[in-house]
């Protein structure tokens, strides 16, 4: 759920109401009026999570800024609960809802704080849970985000709640020598909204020598500059802003530059071994780092997630402030953005088709920075021609990986999409696209759409190259598997015999691809009962692939298997 906030003050009657209706309703919107960000809705969420932590069974934390609701909870429930096989080909809705109905634990009150969900779109009611057990807490900066649920609207904090927070964060003391000017700035210059409060008290805490009305003079140098340079809009008050910036101004230039590459990454808990990662093809030092990695955690700048200080978090409006930064240094922002696309395509590279559970741990945190690229930051790729594919196939083989086909198959789809868009219909690459989605639909079951796929994969290539290389005796091998499927064996066999003889002409007959072949079509005669066909086929695959590789190897098990059961069911019938 992550760390709750150490400074909450003044929401009690909220807190009250929360709890006094979710009694009675599923679920409630936590907004803000006048939709101001800064207002604590957050907090609040975490504040309720704490207090009444004894009332549920268990509590789940959802950020729904990037993705949807389906996609999210898909994520969060596919490790721990196995989907049935059947339910696999079917469609995120249906998925969905039997994920609700075997939610874990099956007994007890449960929370769901779906968090910063940006429109109705991202949680429709029908992806909704309809167990009433579980209770939904939504926060929003949309004023009228209009679902079954009652809102709430946060206003900004009153006064006295404002000063009350400021004595938590610098002291009773501190306070009361000018409670009057202090009262001035929370209302004037902060606009009595949460997040500048609790900035302007980090800030003094950290500055324990400044008195509120250097602090005011600092605010009000920080409003005329933000103002010259119009980067407030989007923060609902500008107070929010100048907070911030104090903040900011008072950083080394290590911290300013560790953060605007932190702005970069996705709203979501950032692994500090994915920025250094990151760091790596920057300028940035180890040493520089260190020193930012302080600075930003004593500012508030950035929040620890977890006791162990591995991830951090960061208020979206400070992200968009450390963003505004970014962009108004051009090289910079080059050579950020670069390191950005370039750590993660590294990471997607390395994702194999079939991932292990130990890869799937590895790459988890990674994820969510991936699609962001694959939504936002196309254009940063470098040479799109060979890694504009690669960040699509590293997520869809994620999802891939746990059985989460749909997700897999939305990201292909929207690699189609893209390859088409940027690089056009004739090459290679959309060729490709069209025929890892076809293999997806496959293990889908959903076998007319994956042969529509197949079969424009198979004439690009023809188009491109001709027939007489090795991705077009690929493209025929995984038509032949898809109408071997099908039980269409007689479509099957010609296209697996073309493929096998493309590829004994391509690649002479000493090769593990040419076994594969070989197995291939010996799979096919075996499922018609052609046991003795089958058999030689399966002997020379064998005894090729023992003589490359040796027989401690997958090729080898794979042909023993065939063999293995071929000769089982030749027996079985003998008797």
């Amino acid at each position: 759920m992550g760390k709750s906030t150490v400074n909450f003050v003044g929401r009690e009657d909220e807190l009250t109401l929360i709890h006094q209706q979710l009694q009675t309703e599923q679920g409630v919107i936590v907004c803000a009026v006048e939709g101001l960000g800064g207002i604590g809705k957050t907090a609040l969420a975490l504040e309720y999570a704490k207090r009444y932590q004894q009332e549920y069974a268990a509590q789940y934390w959802l950020s729904l800024r990037l993705s949807g609701l389906a996609e999210e909870i898909v994520k969060l429930a596919g490790p721990y609960l196995s989907l049935p096989e059947i339910l696999k080909k079917e469609s995120l809705e249906k998925q969905v809802d039997w994920y609700w109905q075997n939610w874990l634990p099956q007994q007890g009150k449960l929370l769901l704080i779906l968090d910063d969900v940006p429109n109705i779109d991202r949680i429709p009611d029908r992806m909704l849970p309809k167990d009433s057990r579980i209770k939904i807490l939504v926060t929003t900066r949309e004023r009228c985000l209009s679902t079954e649920f009652e809102s709430i609207a946060l206003d900004v904090l009153p006064l006295d709640k404002c000063v009350e927070l400021l004595t938590k964060i610098v002291g009773t003391a501190k306070v009361e020598q000018e409670k009057a000017l202090v009262e001035q700035i929370c209302h004037e210059i902060l606009g009595r909204l949460t997040l500048a409060v609790e900035l302007v008290g980090e800030y003094l805490a950290k500055n324990r020598h400044l008195k509120f009305s250097h602090l005011r003079d600092k605010l009000n140098l920080a409003h005329t500059a933000l103002t010259k340079e119009r980067n407030h809009r989007d923060y609902g008050h500008l107070g929010v802003a100048a907070a911030i910036k104090i903040s900011w101004d008072d950083l080394s230039s290590a911290g300013q530059k560790v953060a605007m590459l932190l702005s970069l990454f996705a709203p979501v808990a950032i692994a500090w071994t994915l920025l250094e990662d990151t760091a790596k093809s920057t300028e940035i030092t180890e040493s520089e780092l260190e020193e930012a990695r302080g600075q930003l955690d004593n500012s508030h700048l950035m929040q620890p997630v977890d006791e162990d200080y591995s991830f951090y978090r960061i208020h979206p409006l400070v992200r968009e402030f450390f963003q505004q930064q970014l962009q108004a240094i051009p090289e910079i922002n080059s050579l950020y953005r670069c390191a950005f696309v370039e750590t993660l395509l590294t990471i997607a590279e390395n994702i194999p088709q079939t991932p292990t559970r130990e890869i799937i741990a590895a790459v988890t945190p990674a994820i969510p920075h991936l699609q962001l690229v694959s939504q936002t930051m196309l254009d940063d790729i470098p040479n799109p021609e060979d890694n504009l594919i690669q960040v699509f196939l590293g997520v869809a083989s994620f999802y891939k990986g746990q059985g989460e086909y749909n997700l897999a198959a939305a990201t292909l789809t929207k690699c189609c999409e893209e390859i088409q868009s940027r690089l056009g219909e004739n090459n290679l690459y959309f060729a490709s696209s069209l025929n890892n989605l076809a293999l997806l639909y496959k293990s889908q079951g959903r076998y007319a759409e994956a042969e529509l796929l197949c079969k424009r994969s198979l004439s690009l290539i023809e188009q491109l190259l001709g027939e007489n290389n090795l991705y077009f005796a690929t493209s025929l091998n995984n038509l032949a598997g898809l109408y071997q499927c099908q039980s269409r064996y007689a479509e099957a066999e010609p296209l697996y015999k073309h493929s096998l003889s493309l590829r004994e002409q391509l690649l002479g007959e000493n090769d593990p691809i040419v076994a594969t072949s070989l197995n291939n079509l010996a799979v096919l005669y075996e499922s018609q009962g052609r046991y003795a066909e089958a058999e030689p086929l399966c002997k020379r695959g064998l005894s090729l692939i023992e003589q490359l590789l040796g027989e401690n190897n997958l090729y080898f098990a794979t042909i023993l298997n065939t063999l293995a059961a071929e000769r089982g069911t030749s027996e079985l019938e003998g008797r």
